[in-house]
């Protein structure tokens, strides 16, 4: 077991600024769709926080929680900050 080397995963941190903490408003921002086509994989069973299917798009994240997505990746949301002007700042690191 000690000869075998894995790559490291390939990481990109990201930063978005959302009205809401929704599924489908941090997803589409995480994976770079519109948050129709996240709605849609969402209704489609595509979509899992923390391992668990979701078919509602309008499920409230938290901090540390996982979003993966059938052909898209994982995400996960590490920092969630409010703004001077009631919106949330998220920060993310998406595992391509």
């Amino acid at each position: 077991l000690q000869e075998i080397n894995a790559p490291p995963p390939r990481i990109q941190t990201m930063s978005s600024t959302e009205a809401s903490l929704r599924l489908d408003s941090l997803a589409s921002a995480g994976f770079r769709l519109s948050r129709q086509k996240m709605a849609d994989l969402v209704k489609g069973n595509n979509v899992r926080v923390n391992w668990r299917p979701v078919t509602k798009p309008s499920v409230e994240l938290k901090k540390g929680d996982i979003i993966s997505c059938t052909g898209k990746g994982r995400l996960e949301i590490t920092e969630v900050n409010t703004t001077k002007k009631g919106k949330y700042a998220v920060e993310m690191v998406r595992f391509v």
